[in-house]
């Protein structure tokens, strides 16, 4: 299988297909096309015409997915015992529930804090509707987390790492590079998330890729600056 993917600094929709194939040990070629660049469109359906166009796109022979809840999707049904979905049927659904929640909302905290893990900004007010996003995320991760995770034994949503895991990732990386809070419960959730192995591996070359998108020129002064470009 192949599966192309975006800037790894600012491509959260990359991510989330990236990791949860790296975390459930499904071998693939990584395609990165970069962002904004000139024929990046015409690079994307090169490799599936016929196809929507958009990243992340994963290509398993004839087959052509382009779009994340159905790339998750396809690799459960590929790979039926690697526990893409948690295994219980009432955490299952509410996994998926939770994951198309953040798949078609949250635009707020989207918009106002987009993906970049090459930077951390001060904590401030950022807004009530991004306020209310992250109350939102917040009740989410902790009623899965006691419902489902801590029953089950482990530390992530549903136990096991998931979908929904690989899902709120570039929501931890927002709290973590825009100085956030989320309870203490989230915020343990948070950090396991963003220790974990396959995440850490995309944060290093993340770090010296060669391309800053427009969206690093922002009206506000980062703390620190973690890319070695």
């Amino acid at each position: 299988m192949k599966l192309l993917i975006g800037n790894k600094c600012y491509s959260s929709w990359s991510l989330r297909a990236w990791l949860l194939m790296r975390a459930k040990g499904i071998a693939f070629e990584e395609v990165l096309i970069p962002l904004d660049q000139p024929g990046f469109k015409e690079a994307i359906l090169a490799h599936a015409p016929g196809s929507g166009g958009t990243m992340p796109m994963l290509i398993d022979g004839e087959v052509a997915v382009w779009e994340t809840l159905a790339i998750f999707e396809y690799l459960h049904e590929s790979y039926p015992t690697h526990g893409i979905w948690p295994r219980d049927t009432a955490a299952r659904a509410h996994a998926r529930a939770a994951v198309s929640e953040m798949h078609a909302g949250f635009m707020a905290l989207r918009s106002t804090c987009p993906m970049n893990l090459g930077k951390r900004f001060a904590s401030r007010d950022r807004g009530a509707a991004v306020a209310r996003d992250v109350a939102r995320i917040n009740a989410l991760w902790r009623t899965a987390r006691e419902r489902f995770g801590m029953p089950a034994g482990g530390p992530y949503l549903y136990g096991e790492f998931c979908a929904a895991d690989a899902m709120f990732a570039p929501v931890a990386s927002r709290l973590d590079t825009y100085g956030i809070a989320v309870d203490s419960l989230c915020q343990d959730y948070r950090d396991v998330v963003l220790a974990h192995p396959a995440y850490r591996d995309w944060l290093e070359a993340a770090l010296v890729e060669p391309w800053i998108l427009d969206q690093d020129e922002v009206d506000e002064p980062a703390l620190v600056d973690l890319r070695h470009v």
